[in-house]
């Protein structure tokens, strides 16, 4: 798609910091021009110390509030152990400078705001509602942030708890904030958060570094919308990066539009990457890429409804785990801990693919578990996803284990009759090409599924157990599938039934991605919108005659269903024409809007094929050319 998109710019006009928006043609990327340089303000200016003893938090707020009152500028820390006793209070169009060697310290002199009253204290933990007790705090500020290559470190004098009045839990507290920038730097030691932020958007941060490994929580990323992190390194001991939305801020706010990419993650006793638990606000448009799991006692990949959220589009590529508790993990619950008298929630759309994970618990084996009625798991695909868990258990009952159906926790749901993948109450979840296996011999199953509908297996492969009875047990599942997969040693899968369990499967259809088809000139094969299969999609000139071509093999001549599988982000339909050996077989076809680019659908269309090799190409009919074309699915062979 050729499209024409706001780039939010921080510039600079007459020293200040001013969003430009700049309309240009572009694919799917977004150009900047670089900000004029702000003035600077040096705290050691204002009187600051840096001998790591002298209180130096009037002198940063004194060059804070300088900075303000002339339009904008940049706060400079330079090099020294900045003690900083009372809390900072930010300002808009302030961005503070950490320069090599400058360390702000946080206190023991319990002198910092204390935490205010709020009428919603009741929807979420104490810590997600307060926010003016912290080293830094802001309210309703527009471009501001820190960067360079210093650090803030609470030193062992933040609390892990509930803070008494004049204590600190976190080192910065953002609320109802636009364009933050949180880049270079170290934040260590926050005692509840590092970070915490709720209401934002616009927010980006490239290289930072949290430790909280001793303490708790990394990031808690809470109702906020349009988020760019790379290259982050969080180490914690809590979760390490966290999206959530409570009902601090008095209602249920939007999530999303968020890209996570080239990043480390480690949490000490909980979730590395997690949605919630705290769930009020629906939660949509997220990609995680490239991203290296490093331990974690409850969730690698954790993802949770618990108070009413709708949580759709999220998706996961090139992912490595070590030594998680529970690789992945979806549960909806029906906490309903918010306003609004919350229903119970969904979860849709979420695609996994390339993901390598090592589990450390045998009762906690990845596990997807809905709702019943509509809040139900649905539309989950698992491309190349290979789990090794430890194994080391004998058969179990493969009743339904308990459930907290309140509490989140991969712990809420009892000992997993299966070693491998649990599924309860999931809808149309489709696994191709990944495989299970265990460290120790294990003879439970690896899959079991339950009271769930469109259950498929492409290719897997899965490890038995020497006392196994069978591979895959199916209860109450309508229109489950296995088809070319095997145990480690090359046999066929053994599936069991019960439940009145039934089988819908026939030979797999043949998948031709895009990115190997022939496409008009001009058309790009382009990544930068999750979810697509395979290495890309093509993306073609907004003009009608813009078109994609494939080479479709069929067994014998007849009518085939043909699946395309495409994205429209825009607000308007694209309709193709649809071409089989240059003869128009269907025009007009609606490829309507699918909500965003990262929101992937298919149309099945039925066309005549005959025996052996058919061109069919898609054509635009509009000015906006084809919608994004990911891959073609025609018959099986």
């Amino acid at each position: 798609m050729r499209r024409f998109l706001l780039v939010v710019v921080l510039g600079v006009v007459l020293g200040l910091w001013q969003p430009v928006a700049v309309a240009q043609p572009v694919r799917d990327t977004a150009a900047t021009a670089s900000p004029v340089p702000l003035a600077e303000f040096d705290i050691r200016d204002y009187g600051a110390v840096g001998d790591g003893a002298t209180d130096d938090s009037d002198d940063i707020q004194q060059a804070v509030d300088a900075a303000a009152t002339a339009g904008g500028g940049t706060v400079v820390c330079p090099a020294g152990d900045f003690k900083s006793k009372r809390t900072v209070h930010l300002r808009s169009n302030v961005l503070i400078r950490l320069d090599a060697g400058c360390t702000i310290l946080g206190s023991s002199a319990d002198a910092y705001d204390p935490p205010e009253a709020n009428p919603w204290d009741a929807y979420q933990d104490y810590g997600h509602s307060h926010f003016h007790n912290a080293m830094f705090y802001g309210d309703g500020l527009s471009n501001i942030g820190f960067t360079g290559s210093g650090r803030i470190d609470g030193a062992g004098n933040l609390i892990t708890g509930n803070p008494a009045s004049g204590e600190a839990d976190k080192i910065l507290s953002l609320t109802r904030c636009s364009n933050l920038t949180l880049s270079g730097i170290t934040l260590r030691e926050g005692g509840h958060f590092a970070a915490l932020i709720n209401g934002c958007d616009t927010v980006v941060s490239d290289r930072l570094t949290l430790d909280t490994a001793m303490d708790r929580d990394g990031w808690n990323i809470i109702s906020t919308t349009n988020v760019t992190i790379t290259n982050a390194h969080f180490e914690a001991n809590d979760d390490a990066l966290a999206f959530k939305s409570d009902y601090a801020l008095g209602a249920k706010l939007p999530n999303g539009h968020v890209t996570v990419t080239d990043s480390y993650l480690s949490a000490g006793c909980c979730n590395a990457l997690m949605f919630g638990s705290e769930t009020c606000g629906d939660f949509t448009d997220y990609d995680f890429q490239r991203i290296t799991v490093v331990g974690s006692d409850k969730s690698g990949l954790g993802m949770v409804s618990m108070d009413g959220a709708n949580i759709s589009d999220v998706h996961y590529r090139d992912i490595t785990m070590t030594d998680v508790h529970s690789p992945i993990m979806i549960k909806i619950g029906n906490r309903k801990r918010c306003g609004n008298s919350p229903g119970v929630g969904s979860v849709r759309n979420i695609t996994y693919t390339n993901i390598k994970a090592t589990g450390s618990s045998p009762s906690f084996s990845p596990t997807l578990w809905g709702e019943a009625g509509s809040s139900r798991i649905s539309d989950i695909v698992l491309d190349n996803v290979d789990i090794t868990v430890p194994g080391g258990s004998a058969a179990l009952s493969t009743a339904v284990p308990t459930n907290a159906s309140t509490t989140y926790n991969p712990n809420s749901i009892g000992t997993r009759p299966a070693y491998g993948w649990y599924i309860r109450r999931a809808d149309n979840v489709r696994f191709t090409d990944s495989e299970v296996r265990f460290a120790a011999n294990d003879d439970r199953p690896a899959v079991i599924a339950n009271e769930s509908t469109g259950i498929r297996f492409d290719r897997f492969t899965a490890q038995r157990g020497s006392g196994s009875s069978t591979d895959m047990l199916f209860q109450t599942v309508t229109g489950y599938c296995v088809a070319s997969s095997t145990n480690t040693t090359g046999g066929a899968l053994r599936t069991s039934t019960s439940g009145g369990s039934t089988q819908n499967c026939g030979p797999s259809p043949v998948r031709y991605e895009a990115e190997n088809a022939a496409y008009s000139a001009g058309s790009t094969v382009d990544s930068n919108h999750a979810g697509y299969s395979g290495t890309g999609f093509v993306n073609t000139l907004n003009e009608p005659g813009s078109y994609v071509e494939w080479q479709v093999n069929a067994t014998t001549a007849g009518t085939a269903n043909l699946v395309v599988a495409y994205a429209n982000g825009t607000t308007a339909d694209r309709p193709m024409d649809i071409t089989v050996g240059g003869t128009a077989v269907a025009t007009g076809v609606s490829f309507p809007p699918t909500g965003a680019w990262t929101t992937w659908r298919t149309v099945t269309v039925p066309v005549p094929l005959a025996a052996g090799a058919n061109t069919v190409r898609t054509t635009a009919t509009g000015a906006g050319g084809c919608p994004n074309l990911d891959y073609l699915e025609g018959p099986a062979l």
